[in-house]
């Protein structure tokens, strides 16, 4: 399938079982994952890559805890423990995670004054990772998403990408929920909404 990649969210340490963010049964992700990257040509992952004294990090805000929102200049943000800091463990991919043929890796969240969820964009919903250009360099107009996750950055992936005039698919069973305040439901119905195929 050369015009269909598979993207893998955010299977990081902090968002499995242990982690600083950690998300429920975030491991269970990994074999299902692992299966689907045999299945395809092209693999992308996805890294969350903040500096330390990030932003969206709710110990830079005196008073607020974390799971909180507060306003930024680019919109309300959820303010999160310290997690996936460059360069330690908690950033580093699950160890389970196959992940030696993907072809690239989209770090994300590097820039200490804003966050970002998407594969495809910062938080202001306006500045370009880059994803969206190299997938259309190399002609694929496809993409399958799994990872963590389902409510943050895969469900903001998803929406970005049906954007950007690919076709999506999301596999569920490849995806864990942080579900906070009812937002799994809320970005389901969202990513349903858009067009996004929930398998």
């Amino acid at each position: 399938m050369a015009d269909d990649a598979l993207i893998v969210i955010d299977v990081q340490n902090d968002f499995c079982p242990g982690g600083a963010l950690a998300v429920e049964n975030g491991d269970q992700v990994v074999p299902v994952i692992n299966g689907l990257i045999k299945r395809f040509d092209h693999v992308v992952l996805t890294q969350d890559w903040h500096p330390a004294g990030h932003s969206s990090f709710a110990s830079q805000h005196a008073g607020h805890d974390p799971f909180t929102a507060i306003e930024m200049p680019y919109g309300e943000q959820t303010l999160w423990p310290d997690h996936c800091v460059q360069g330690s463990e908690g950033a580093a991919f699950h160890a389970g995670l196959d992940w030696t043929r993907a072809e690239l890796v989209v770090r994300k969240g590097f820039r200490k004054a804003i966050d970002s969820y998407s594969a495809f964009f910062e938080n202001d919903h306006t500045t370009p990772t880059g994803l969206g250009g190299y997938l259309k360099e190399r002609g694929i107009s496809k993409v399958t998403m799994a990872g963590l996750a389902t409510d943050f950055c895969v469900g903001f992936s998803a929406l970005d990408a049906v954007k950007l005039g690919l076709s999506v698919t999301v596999v569920m069973e490849g995806c864990r929920a942080i579900d906070l305040g009812g937002s799994l439901a809320a970005m389901t119905e969202k990513m349903r909404a858009a067009g996004v195929s929930l398998v």
